[in-house]
């Protein structure tokens, strides 16, 4: 829930994981263990304990505590009693998943939703603007929890507890429930998921704009907006000059210097060129030598272009199956019409962006939100965008 940098262009992303200002609910695997059964304050009767039989039909939710002092309460954030109607609060053990289930009792839960609401939209406000994208806010009949871990929560979501998200770039994937909740412009969600990936599988493909999803602005219904072109591997040089400084003092065309890679700078295309589609290659940039490598990028001029996606597709698949991310230092192909870049620079990507060229992203359920380019790609499955979820820009 951290990311928020500002460009012209607005950004959000849509995924749902921790409350971050939950200090207690970070989901961390450092977290300390759950107090021992010796710290909690039996709760045996009342709304908590009706919620910690509900829970545990699906989920551990041991040692039930409505102590205040319990180690394992939450704080920053949290809703105390007073506070969005809540009049109780308690919490309980999840062990299995070494993580903890916090739970609010409001007296009137469509004032704890408003509340809530207003608190992600004052934090938008200030500033924030992901706030509440991210969220571990399980509405309940009666009771909200808050579990710290991913594995808990997805437990719970089979239930009929709803993740309550409030943030307008909040969205639900295809193939999961999505319900009005008792306040306009929040919803509630089966899905949750986590920035790393760990929560509910978003198993959607890539939004393709030709497929209908016209309604974003920016995207168009058929074609391009238009991107980037050069006669050859000289005028995309001078094109890309004022992005990437490295091309105005150090070039080359020479092969050898070309198959350059570094353990900080790694390029798109692997192998040979040829086989990618590519026509004409350069290396920008300073290979190391007595030092490290400094800010290595390649210009490519392309031949075949459904060759070199097709190509840099699977290598990008290859590189997301492990964890689900790609290498910090694996360079980005940015594509034009009949040109392309390779840089892992977030800072030049943005520049490259200016000059219209696009990124090759292949990723299962990537969607970009409106405000971004979104146009199809050369091969099923992949679309061209200029939205990195990792670098969002204003």
């Amino acid at each position: 829930m951290h990311i928020q940098r500002t460009r012209r262009i607005l950004a959000t992303t849509a995924a749902l994981a921790c409350l971050s200002t939950l200090s207690a609910c970070e989901g961390s695997e450092d977290a300390a263990p759950p107090a021992a059964t010796a710290n909690a304050a039996a709760v045996t009767e009342g709304p908590l304990a009706e919620a910690q039989r509900y829970m545990r039909r699906f989920t551990s939710c041991e040692d039930l505590s409505a102590k205040p002092d319990d180690p394992r309460m939450p704080s920053g954030d949290f809703p105390k009693v007073g506070q969005w109607s809540v009049t109780e609060v308690g919490v309980c053990s999840d062990k299995p998943e070494k993580g903890d289930i916090a739970i609010a009792v409001p007296k009137d839960m469509k004032e704890f939703q408003a509340g809530y609401k207003k608190y992600v939209m004052d934090r938008i406000a200030g500033g924030d603007g992901s706030y509440g994208l991210f969220s571990n806010v399980l509405v309940g009949e009666g009771f909200v929890a808050f579990p710290t871990q991913p594995k808990t929560a997805l437990a719970l979501v089979r239930s009929d507890l709803r993740v309550l998200v409030c943030n307008p770039g909040g969205r639900t994937p295809e193939g999961y429930q999505y319900r009005k909740p008792l306040v306009e412009g929040c919803g509630l969600t089966d899905f949750f998921a986590t920035e790393d990936g760990s929560g509910s599988p978003n198993l959607e493909s890539p939004q393709d704009p030709a497929a209908g999803d016209t309604e974003k602005p920016g995207q168009p219904k058929t074609g391009s907006l238009g991107l980037a072109r050069a006669g050859g591997i000289a005028e995309l040089r001078k094109l890309v000059g004022s992005t990437l400084r490295e091309c105005e003092k150090h070039f080359s065309t020479d092969p050898e210097a070309v198959a350059i890679e570094s353990i900080d700078y790694q390029p798109a295309v692997k192998g040979n060129a040829l086989d990618w589609g590519i026509t004409g290659r350069a290396l920008c940039g300073q290979p190391a030598g007595a030092q490290r490598a400094v800010n290595l990028s390649w210009l490519d001029t392309v031949g075949d272009m459904r060759k070199l996606q097709t190509r840099a597709k699977a290598a990008q698949l290859a590189d997301l199956k492990d964890d689900g991310k790609l290498r910090a230092t694996a360079s980005l192909l940015l594509v034009g019409e009949n040109i392309a870049v390779e840089t892992n620079d977030p800072d030049a990507r943005f520049g490259l962006y200016q000059l219209q060229f696009l990124y090759l992203n292949c990723a299962p359920g990537f969607s970009a939100p409106a405000g971004y380019r979104l146009e199809k790609s050369r091969v099923d499955g992949c679309v061209l965008t200029n939205y990195e979820p990792e670098h969002p820009v204003r």
